[in-house]
């Protein structure tokens, strides 16, 4: 049951990849798309020196690739399929909790490459996750989020009463509809706590981002 991992560097990612191993699935690599320039993950602006600093104490391998969101559907096939023959996957794990049409994607990439997506987070009630987010021992961060959030949520470590501020803003609890990213700093998988800081914030077409340094 050899699998990849579509690792955002977030929660949500994560969560599922703790799931799949519970199940059985035997993690070989983890897969991350960059934006083009090759240096900041295409979805949550995370550091490609921090996604590396999160496999290497997972103790997994890193495929990392660059790509505008133009090419993203072809690249993203071409990764699968190079990680399939590199490590003799039948399945790619992905974190997704109930957006059809990431799902109906994942499957139709994961086919093209001769392999099967897996979302263990399916259809779970999303407050009940982040729950067991934290309960199972990982501590994340916000380090992007939309203008109703607001900078004032960069770089905050995700809480039962950080996630209970959420929804009084009528935030979903696991920003499963776009509304922040986060990064983990912590967890199961991981043979020792990342140490990170946030150096900037900035807005940029409508969504705050930090930049963030990997002091350890």
């Amino acid at each position: 049951m050899n699998t990849t991992c579509s690792w955002s560097g977030g929660k949500d990612s994560c969560f599922a990849l703790m799931h799949a191993m519970k199940q059985g699935y035997q993690p070989k690599a983890l897969l991350n798309v960059l934006n083009e320039h090759g240096k900041i993950s295409r979805s949550h602006g995370i550091p490609s020196a921090i996604l590396k600093a999160q496999a290497e104490r997972a103790g997994l391998p890193m495929y990392l690739f660059p790509s505008s969101w133009q090419d993203y559907e072809s690249k993203f096939v071409s990764a699968l399929v190079l990680l399939t023959k590199e490590y003799q996957l039948q399945y790619a794990v992905f974190g997704d909790i109930d957006l059809q049409g990431h799902r109906d994607w994942e499957e139709m990439v994961c086919a093209k490459a001769g392999i099967q997506a897996v979302l263990p987070l399916w259809k779970q009630d999303r407050r009940k996750l982040v729950d067991e987010m934290l309960a199972s021992g990982i501590e994340t961060m916000i380090v992007s989020c939309n203008e109703t959030m607001g900078e004032r949520f960069l770089g905050r470590i995700i809480t039962p009463t950080l996630v209970d501020e959420l929804e009084a803003l009528g935030i979903d609890a696991c920003g499963e509809n776009g509304e922040y990213h986060t990064l983990v700093l912590d967890c199961p998988l991981f043979n020792n706590r990342l140490s990170v800081v946030v150096e900037e914030k900035t807005l940029h077409e409508n969504f705050w981002f930090c930049s963030l340094k990997l002091v350890h």
